[in-house]
């Protein structure tokens, strides 16, 4: 029974850790298709996530909308075995909004975003070594963020934005409990919660071509109160697992500290650089608090002693005529996740990225932007210290994107 208790626990590590392990960074499709640069740059209104401190400086008002559907590839090789094992072909829809409003020569403007930095759609069915792990998983957040600029000077200004957070979860994975009338047994963990957190820039414009930018995201620690867990088990063990049963749990989404560098030069041309420190080291460990124990069914504790992280990013953007713009970028980012605790979820390791997009403007007020996003990350083998689930992880992303934006 304690091995059942321990598979049961399982079942609800995932959501934490797929927030924590994998960011989207799909905040804006001109950003993208720089690479992600974004902190000293004055792109567009998703300047209310990049920084919130430039807003101010954009010459204009606007309204914008965009999603970037993401197709993640992953695929599991176990120890011992040449036999690989594929993530179903499922398509997550990041988006993006944003509006952005202050009078013409005013040193103030207000700003608005909704948009999804943590979250993810994964499917590895019932048919694999880790079902005993995860069979599917469909987690989503959705950050409100409303926001004021201000100009301190020519030179300098500084933006900060109140951020709430709705996220949702669905998880399932098999347990090895099973009758002629369930041939599988299954855990499903289904629960939405709340956080609050901030956004807060400077902004720097040198008036020589160069901008520099520095971001701080806080923390947003997620609490999921009344989440709903279910468990699919022979009727001769129903009374061990309280179904429906509910839960409490807090789920820190990481800091983000970001410093940019933004250079324009012979009129059509605009590079960026941007460092990101990931403050992952907040995730020590990870419990559960259920309504209803029992014997088999306890509160669980565990340790996940993920570390800080970063990532370098690069762009360029190019003013091919006065109605089209083109882009390209990439980065490195490296991982959070310690050796022994990669899992199935997103397995997470170092990652490169490359990036492209462009900008149509149809009228003065109008503009179609498209980017393309391209992540390979590295292949790792491991022994999971708690699940023992061992072999290798290769893994790829795909992500296209685009949005409309209107700007007076």
């Amino acid at each position: 029974m304690k091995k059942v208790l321990l598979s049961l626990f399982f079942a609800f590590v995932p959501f934490l850790i797929f927030a924590q392990g994998f960011q989207v960074n799909l905040e804006g499709q001109k950003q993208i298709g720089m690479g992600h640069t974004g902190t000293a740059l004055l792109l567009d209104g998703s300047s209310v996530f990049f920084n919130p401190g430039a807003v101010v400086n954009l010459s204009e008002n606007y309204l914008q909308a965009g999603v970037s559907p993401l197709l993640f590839k992953s695929g599991f090789v176990p120890t011992g075995s040449n036999m690989q094992y594929n993530t179903a072909d499922k398509v997550a829809t990041p988006l993006s909004a944003y509006a952005v409003w202050g009078p013409k020569a005013a040193r103030w403007k207000l700003g608005l975003g909704v948009y999804t930095p943590f979250g993810g759609l994964t499917d590895w069915g019932n048919n694999w070594p880790g079902k005993y792990t995860l069979t599917s998983l469909d987690l989503k957040t959705i950050f409100i963020q409303p926001t004021v600029s201000i100009k301190l000077a020519d030179f300098i200004s500084i933006g900060a934005g109140f951020v709430y957070n709705h996220g949702t979860v669905n998880l399932k994975r098999a347990i090895p409990l099973a009758d002629a009338n369930n041939p599988q047994g299954e855990a499903e963990l289904k629960g939405s919660g709340s956080g609050i957190g901030f956004n807060a820039g400077v902004f720097i414009d040198t008036k020589t071509g160069l901008t520099i930018g520095i971001t701080h995201r806080s923390k947003v620690n997620t609490k999921l109160t009344d989440g709903d867990a279910y468990f699919r088990v022979p009727a001769s063990l129903q009374a061990s697992f309280p179904s429906p049963n509910t839960f409490k749990a807090e789920l820190p989404l990481a800091a983000t500290t970001s410093v940019g560098f933004g250079y324009s030069f012979a009129k059509k041309w605009l590079v960026a650089i941007d460092g990101n420190y990931v403050h992952f080291d907040t995730y020590k460990a990870l419990s559960f608090d259920y309504a209803n124990n029992t014997n088999v069914l306890q509160d669980t504790y565990s340790p996940r002693n993920y570390k800080n992280a970063v990532s370098l990013r690069a762009g360029v953007q190019y003013k091919a005529c006065d109605q089209l713009m083109l882009r390209a970028g990439g980065g490195y980012a490296s991982t959070p996740v310690r050796d022994g605790y990669v899992t199935p979820e997103v397995p997470d390791a170092n990652r490169g990225f490359y990036t492209a997009g462009l900008s149509y403007l149809v009228n003065k007020h109008f503009d179609i932007d498209l980017s393309f996003e391209y992540e390979h990350l590295a292949s790792r083998t491991q022994t999971n210290i708690e699940t023992q689930l061992a072999g290798t992880f290769k893994s790829n992303v795909y992500i296209p994107g685009v949005a409309l934006v209107y700007h007076w």
